[in-house]
């Protein structure tokens, strides 16, 4: 494989860590960042203390402030901005990007106001077809990433042979391996739902509810997933993959998880705003909640774990309150698609 120029936009944990992971596959990686002290400490310390604390950036990483600089000639441009920033970041590198470049995003999230995926951001920002567009997803804490523990995750493209470009960028067969997918809508719409989980799953274990509470929860999460995601267009065979019940488990059970760790300082009483203020790092299943909310109802989507971390987040409940009422819900069949067929067919007897 030919060695790339590709710029990594922006210099958080998730973009250093896959900065790694692109300079140890032999890449010339430019880190782009607002942060003219951010850059400096990483170009003179190799560290990103901020968001990295005690890991060792390689010297084939360099940061910049420069957009320009960091996105004219490359090869391969990597977005990993917030959702809430990625238009800005978007259109702020627009002006730069080579038509034939390969345009990956590892954001989990959606537009909060527009509803829309990042993909789609960005295909309206670059003027350049979705299809085109790579999402990286999968269980993966960037804190692991950059210590090179073995990681599996997948990139997913509506044109296939974009994904597959970004598997031979990304892949190595020391810590890192890359899997492919075409259904990019399954990728996103899991990546961003699971945030919310996970949230659950933090208050779940703050309250003292045990493994038995948490299993539970992952497991009608991941039925919430999967019903917006088919709703939305997915392939619900997605769901049960890396971008799925692999990034869900992990988001869920982890103290790396920074929307776990919200979900458990919530449990402790803290207000919400104390929580963000608290982690200092986006907590994307925030923003998520309030998306996901809206798109349920958008899609005739029933999703009660969403619709009570919405009432915890932004309506004041108490997060007893809201277990009480998952627990409380009318009897239903596991799977009402399944019970539903039964029914009919005996109906049509």
């Amino acid at each position: 494989m030919a060695l790339k120029k590709v710029a990594v936009l922006v210099a958080g944990s998730w973009g250093t860590a896959l900065a790694r992971v692109l300079a140890d596959n032999g890449h010339r990686v430019l880190l782009w960042t607002r942060n003219p002290a951010q850059a400096d400490e990483i170009n003179r310390l190799r560290r990103n203390e901020k968001f990295l604390p005690g890991a060792e950036i390689p010297e084939g990483i360099a940061a910049t402030t420069d957009m320009a600089e960091a996105v004219q000639d490359a090869e391969a441009v990597l977005f990993v901005s917030p959702s809430s920033a990625m238009r800005d970041v978007a259109r702020q590198a627009a002006g730069y990007i080579r038509e034939d470049a390969l345009v990956i995003h590892a954001t989990k999230g959606f537009e909060t106001d527009s509803l829309k995926r990042m993909s789609t951001v960005l295909s309206e920002e670059l003027g350049r077809s979705e299809q085109h567009i790579v999402v990286l997803s999968g269980p993966s804490h960037a804190e692991e990433v950059i210590r090179r523990n073995p990681t599996t995750i997948v990139v997913a493209a509506k044109e296939i042979a974009c994904a597959e470009a970004a598997q031979d960028l990304f892949m190595n067969s020391s810590y890192f391996r890359v899997y492919t997918n075409p259904d990019s809508v399954g990728v996103e719409t899991a990546g961003a739902i699971k945030n919310i989980i996970a949230l659950g799953a933090g208050l779940s274990d703050g309250l003292g509810y045990g493994d038995n509470a948490k299993a539970a929860l992952i497991t009608r999460g991941l039925a919430e997933i999967a019903r917006l995601g088919e709703a939305m267009g997915a392939n619900t065979l997605t769901f049960a993959g890396l971008a799925g019940v692999g990034d869900l488990i992990v988001t869920c059970t982890s103290q790396h998880s920074r929307n776990w760790r919200a979900g458990s300082m919530l449990a402790q009483g803290l207000p919400l705003d104390e929580v963000l203020e608290r982690m200092g790092m986006v907590v994307e299943g925030v923003r998520t909640t309030k998306s996901a909310h809206v798109l349920a109802r958008r899609h005739g989507v029933e999703m009660p774990i969403t619709d009570q971390l919405y009432a915890v987040l932004f309506e004041g409940r108490p997060p007893g309150q809201a277990v009480e009422a998952l627990m409380g819900r009318v009897k239903t069949h596991e799977i009402e698609e399944v019970a539903s067929e039964v029914r009919r067919g005996r109906t049509l007897g």
